[in-house]
């Protein structure tokens, strides 16, 4: 592309408008301290405007010798006539060639090039010369991250939301979607962990016929977020439990009785009495845990004090 070399007025510079901007970095504290102890080391690229200038390539600069109260700078500038594919291109390369780009800013870059580029393997070409990645599945999903809520995109960015869950999200109404990537980011939870809550949240509101957005912003688990005598991991797994409680009532209800039942056993650490699965079957198993004879000897007693304990019968009869 052809450009000439000038110095310009900041004032000219239009800041408010985001149409090449690629880069999701907010801080430019170190920008502005390299900037000022050496100057500006690549100029950045502009497209004229008819009054002014558009940013092309070198926000985070521009902004930065703002900051730093410069009154102009040395810039490249772009006739008004350039093409925009053109500007997209600088403006996805500028980045890309200075670090790797993330997922957000990866899909800005092909939500632009989308506008020009619709064959997803034709823009895979021109992804790859980019640095970005070629595989048509994996474009489509990262272009879908564009249109999600900032809130989710947020999450991407800091790490505490997958791609997979992302995607998850943005499927469902905008609020409930919100809603659920600010639970994950306040208790950064992991990915299996977010898959059960998402989970349990959709059946409760299939189960109770309210909307997904109602059961997260229910007052018991509010109160719980809210607990501020509960670390992390405790309002963890207090949302869990109580989502579980909400979703299998009669489930929960069988497995407190039964824990009831158990302490009152006395079984110690080396017998595990297991119920079965969800207490939909008949069928219990027992575990012995033991390193010789004697042990097993004893083993042996535990079992025969457990037929004749009464609180055993209990946990069976509710089956018969």
């Amino acid at each position: 592309m052809r450009f000439k070399q000038k110095i310009i007025k900041l004032s000219l510079i239009d800041f408010n408008d985001d149409s090449f901007r690629i880069t999701t970095r907010k801080n430019i504290d170190d920008l502005m301290a390299s900037i000022d102890h050496v100057g500006m080391l690549t100029p950045p690229l502009l497209i004229e405007k008819k009054t002014g200038y558009k940013i092309v390539c070198g926000f985070r600069r521009i902004e930065a010798c703002r900051r730093l109260g410069w009154d102009d700078l040395e810039a490249r500038i772009l006739g008004s006539d350039a093409k925009r594919l053109e500007c997209i291109k600088c403006a996805i390369t500028d980045n890309s060639l200075q670090r790797p780009l993330n997922l957000i800013e990866q899909s800005r870059s092909i939500h632009l090039l989308y506008g020009f580029i619709k064959d997803v393997k034709v823009l895979g070409k021109s992804l790859s010369i980019m640095g970005l990645p070629t595989n048509p599945s994996i474009i489509k999903k990262i272009k879908k991250l564009y249109h999600l809520p900032k809130f989710v995109q947020s999450g991407i960015l800091s790490n505490t939301i997958s791609l997979a869950m992302a995607l998850e999200l943005g499927r469902l109404q905008l609020e409930a979607g919100e809603c659920l990537a600010k639970l994950f980011q306040t208790l950064t939870l992991s990915l299996n962990k977010q898959r059960e809550i998402l989970r349990l949240v959709k059946e409760i509101s299939l189960r109770e016929d309210i909307s997904m957005l109602k059961v997260v912003e229910n007052d018991n688990l509010q109160k719980i977020l809210r607990n501020k005598n509960l670390d992390r991991n405790q309002k963890i797994r207090e949302i869990r439990v109580y989502l579980k409680q909400w979703r299998f009532p009669v489930i929960t209800a069988a497995e407190k009785e039964f824990e009831k039942h158990v302490k009152k056993l006395k079984l110690g650490s080396q017998v595990k009495l297991i119920p079965p699965d969800n207490f939909e079957g008949t069928t219990y198993t027992l575990k012995l845990f033991f390193k010789n004879l004697i042990e097993f000897q004893e083993r042996k007693a535990n079992v025969d004090a457990l037929i004749k304990n009464p609180s055993l019968n209990k946990i069976l009869d509710r089956r018969s």
